[in-house]
């Protein structure tokens, strides 16, 4: 036995078990050994065995972010990225000139984070401002969303984009009214794109911005991700195994990573990774990431009904791939006995993916390792909530999504529908599995806020609005915290390893400065993480 850990509260994340609880945890290796009152685990030990006593300091599973995409993640906090969405095309504009007089000769100039709708103006920018500024120099701005790109004529040009290149199927190049492009790439377009804008940067950068990545996710409690593909394309999913593997090979790998590539007819690369990864307690491959429509704000979520707002009659969004292509790409992966996690946003993108899960169910039967999963799921038809449960599928959220584009929902989707959205309360009402994460580099990756957003529906930044959106789909912080840690082991296929503080789990937890369960919530994102541990080793202390 290598150490016991206790503390008055703590919080193991089991079902039905809301409150912390003094207690104390054996770790012996990587794993969990006993859990139970602290004089009886003490006097179980060997008399030598160290003891981390807490105290009165809060004590849970580690963070689980079910759901981001780490290179862009990792390199966004490095100095080769511009997190910025700026105030408006002009603002931003001079913040990337700013930002690019201390990059590297061979870099390209690459933000991500602006949003359009948020500017004042609010207009749709192009490729002219970003041509003064840089005439000489690619620039590429990625979209806060993540699914829309704006190039400037160099970056086109080197990219070997015209007017007359044919966007990808899902995908778009706007042009102007003499047919021009106006350096605003959207969908797979921008998908297929931006994995030649980043090339520049080389193995070297991209291992070293993971590990710093990784360092600054132990500082926020945070032993767990799911990195997910970030395109659907083939070779564009992002998924750097290269990295994690050769950060694991010289002993830097400071995260549970569960790595989800794309799903393609050729399956052949998540079996590779199951294989390498069989015996990896810290690198694994649960299934795949698929995707089924974009996002609302830019109307390319699929809806049953139109939009409240249309671009144009009948503009109800889009799916990225035909209902028959997923469907085959779904079965197959079934049959094959894999999990999918596909990104859903629009109602009848939800309802679609459920028919294809209801048909896998039937001729394969349920996963027998794993759960299907939605991603996003974020306005539903009601009669799509109860299928989740009987579908086993669970609910993959990213809480601050929800005031991202404040009046947004109401703008896009109207009252009524705008009133089923995000709605976590009602899910645990029903008796649905939920994972949390933050989708980041879209959002950021800070757990309190994560928690504070899924608690209050407040932004985490501003605190609008006061009493939260739609406050009836509350939930309690007990509940918040069990889907951002056993929920999100649900997602990744790993429940019995991870997730709550049990003998026979990993080691993975964090201490806080604060009862989350009991402090008033607008005090919870001042609660400081204390101490980080990863496979029974302390990797991160205050």
């Amino acid at each position: 036995m290598d150490r016991i850990i206790r503390s008055k509260n703590v919080f193991t994340a089991q079902d039905g078990i809301d409150t912390a609880r003094e207690l104390a945890i054996a770790i012996a290796g990587d794993r969990i050994v006993a859990v139970g009152a602290p004089d009886d685990v003490i006097d179980a030990a060997p008399a030598a065995t160290p003891v981390v006593d807490y105290g009165e300091q809060f004590v849970c599973p580690g963070f689980h972010d079910a759901h981001l995409h780490f290179f862009h993640t990792s390199v966004g906090s490095s100095p080769y990225m511009l997190m910025d969405m700026g105030t408006s095309e002009a603002a931003l504009v001079q913040d990337a000139l700013k930002f690019s007089q201390d990059l590297p000769d061979d870099a390209w100039v690459v933000t991500q984070g602006w949003r359009d709708y948020r500017w004042d103006p609010p207009e749709h920018p192009t490729k002219a401002s970003l041509d003064a500024a840089f005439p000489d120099r690619p620039c590429v701005m990625y979209s806060g969303d993540g699914h829309t790109l704006w190039l400037n004529s160099r970056a086109l040009e080197a990219l070997g984009v015209t007017r007359d290149s044919e966007p990808p199927a899902g995908g778009s190049y706007d042009k102007d009214a003499n047919g021009e492009l106006t350096g605003i790439a959207h969908e797979a377009a921008a998908m297929q794109l931006l994995p030649r804008c980043l090339e520049w940067l080389g193995e070297d950068r991209i291992a070293s911005a993971y590990a710093d990545q990784m360092k600054r996710m132990a500082e926020q409690g945070i032993t767990s991700i799911c990195d997910m593909s970030l395109m659907p394309m083939p070779g564009c999913d992002f998924i750097r195994d290269d990295v994690y593997d050769k950060l694991q090979a010289i002993g830097k790998l400071g995260i549970r990573a569960h790595l989800f590539p794309t799903l393609l007819d050729d399956q052949s690369r998540l079996e590779e990774l199951q294989t390498r990864y069989a015996n990896n307690a810290l690198l694994s491959a649960p299934g795949f990431k698929q995707f089924f429509d974009g996002v609302s704000s830019e109307h390319t979520a699929y809806l049953t009904d139109p939009y409240t707002n249309p671009r144009f009659p009948g503009d109800q969004g889009r799916l990225t791939v035909p209902v028959e292509r997923m469907r085959k790409l779904v079965l197959a992966a079934a049959e094959r006995g894999h999990t999918v996690r596909i990104h859903v946003i629009g109602d009848g993108a939800i309802h679609a993916a459920l028919d294809i899960f209801e048909e896998a169910a039937e001729l394969y039967g349920l996963p027998p390792h794993g759960h299907n999963t939605l991603e996003h799921l974020e306005n539903l038809l009601p009669e799509d909530i109860d299928r989740l449960r009987k579908l086993n599928v669970i609910a993959s959220s990213q809480p601050c999504h929800i005031t991202l584009d404040p009046g947004g929902p109401e703008r896009d989707l109207g009252l009524e529908r705008s009133r089923i959205m995000w709605p976590f309360a009602t899910y645990q009402q029903r008796g649905i599995r939920q994972a949390f994460g933050t989708d980041s580099p879209i959002t950021a990756v800070t757990s309190l806020n994560v928690l504070y957003t899924a608690i209050t529906r407040q932004d985490p930044r501003s605190h609008w609005p006061e009493g939260g959106w739609l406050p009836s789909e509350r939930i309690d912080a007990a509940t918040a915290l069990r889907n951002y840690t056993l929920g999100s082991a649900y997602a990744a296929g790993d429940e019995q390893n991870l997730g709550s503080l049990e003998p026979g789990k990993y080691a993975d937890l964090v201490v806080l400065d604060q009862n989350l369960l009991t402090i008033d919530p607008q005090e919870l994102q001042a609660t400081k993480v204390q101490a980080t541990y990863l496979a029974g080793n302390l990797i991160y202390e205050r």
